[in-house]
């Protein structure tokens, strides 16, 4: 399986696309941009967040590497994790010391269920952090798994606690 990005909509110049092996799990993508005169960079919301730009600094050629976070050791693994407990949360601190409003939130509501829950601190592993941004779909944290299912982040555990 190899991985494939459309960046068309984001860069309509693309001159030579390249997939490599899915071992590799990487896909070069060769974009020709126009010079800028201004002397203003690339809107970084341009380039996917998983990107890595280089090329030549007056803008003719840059080379786009789109990195997949996720590799099958980590599935794995994730797998695992999402299964071992009937709650997981993985969340930024830990259920003890938080550190983000968000991951406190939904530690004071599953507290306030009386539910037990694992946590994992995503601030720990960077590779974790985004691995688990492709396995659930979702980019933000925390992301909350019961029964080995993803549930949702904050804002969909207070929506369905709150109702």
């Amino acid at each position: 399986m190899s991985l494939g990005i459309s960046l068309q909509w984001q860069l309509p110049s693309v001159i030579r696309s390249t997939t490599t092996s899915a071992a590799q799990r990487t896909t070069d993508v060769f974009l020709s941009f126009p010079t800028v005169h201004s002397g203003r960079a690339l809107q970084s919301s341009a380039i996917p967040s998983s990107s890595i730009a280089t090329g030549k600094r007056d803008g003719r050629l840059r080379s786009l590497r789109c990195l997949s976070a996720l590799d099958p050791n980590l599935k794995s693994t994730l797998d695992k994790v999402v299964t071992s407990q009937k709650i997981v949360l993985f969340m930024k601190g830990t259920k003890e010391f938080p550190q983000c409003g968000f991951s406190n939130t939904v530690v004071q509501i599953l507290k306030a269920l009386n539910a037990p829950f694992e946590t994992l601190n995503i601030l720990e592993n960077e590779a974790l952090r985004q691995g688990l941004k492709e396995y659930s779909s979702w980019p933000t944290f925390p992301q909350l798994y019961i029964d080995g299912e993803f549930f949702g982040g904050c804002d969909i555990v207070v929506g369905r606690y709150t109702n």
